[in-house]
């Protein structure tokens, strides 16, 4: 099969690059896609770099066995543990969500930049490094918003909890003056508008699935036509994860296959 009408594949560790999903099937609504949660081993951002690495490979493998032309790691945690791994291991393009982030955070601070992560991302620094390795004199201030992803999961991302739990992740950074805020999960997309809700008009959302959305777009360009076919493989939790994927995509999830890696 020809690299253009290959199927592209999405990797995260569970539902999070789910938001990432849905903007490149949004880019790109005649290109095929395979989404692969791994379910059964979430959440990566706990887990150690040497972890996180061994069972992205294996995912990696699995969607390579599928026919992908592409492979999107839609997971802030295995991005910042396993790129290098990938790129120097895969005979396909590899794009992670760290870099497009990087890039369009850059591009619009006046100075100061907050990230939001899990706690794996955050203790990488990997906004950190690949801001500063763009532009030197920016000032990065990373924070862990572990809380978020249970509240994008239980759909409660619109409720007075997530807002009181907004507040106290964010105001240290408001606090710091940040100018720009990268969401640095692809659960937190899903929350936006509380978050905007807290940090107001003065600071800019940096929107890691919009950006990478964006990457992969520019890298494949719009040559395919006709149907899109969407798979979704998982490790665990198949129910779960269709509910989950449903309240995500807005659509009820079609070919959802249970997978080992």
């Amino acid at each position: 099969m020809e690299r253009d009408a290959s199927p592209i594949g999405v990797f995260d560790s569970g539902v999070g690059g789910l938001t990432v999903f849905r903007e490149i099937a949004r880019a790109l609504p005649h290109h095929s896609l395979i989404y692969l949660g791994d379910s059964a081993r979430v959440p990566y951002g706990t887990k150690s770099a040497e972890t996180v690495t061994r069972y992205t490979l294996q995912a990696a493998s699995h969607l390579l066995d599928r026919g992908i032309g592409m492979l999107v790691v839609a997971c802030n945690t295995a991005t910042a543990a396993a790129l290098p791994a990938l790129r120097e291991r895969l005979p396909i393009p590899v794009i992670g969500v760290v870099e497009p982030g990087a890039r369009a955070a850059v591009a619009r601070t006046r100075g100061r930049v907050g990230v939001i992560a899990t706690e794996g991302t955050v203790r990488s620094k990997a906004y950190t490094k690949a801001i500063r390795l763009l532009d030197p004199t920016i000032e990065v201030i990373e924070s862990a918003a572990p809380l978020f992803v249970s509240l994008a999961e239980e759909g409660w991302a619109n409720t007075h909890v997530a807002r009181e739990v907004a507040e106290i992740y964010l105001e240290p950074l408001l606090d710091a003056g940040i100018d720009t805020l990268v969401l640095g999960c692809t659960h937190y997309p899903i929350l936006r508008g509380t978050i905007e809700q807290v940090v107001g008009e003065g600071v800019s959302i940096v929107d890691s699935a919009e950006t990478t959305a964006a990457c992969v777009l520019a890298a494949v360009g719009t040559r395919s036509t006709g149907a899109a076919k969407h798979t979704f493989l998982v490790t665990d939790a198949e129910e779960r994860f269709r509910r989950i994927a449903g309240d995500f995509l807005s659509r009820e999830i079609e070919h959802l296959e249970l997978v080992s890696l």
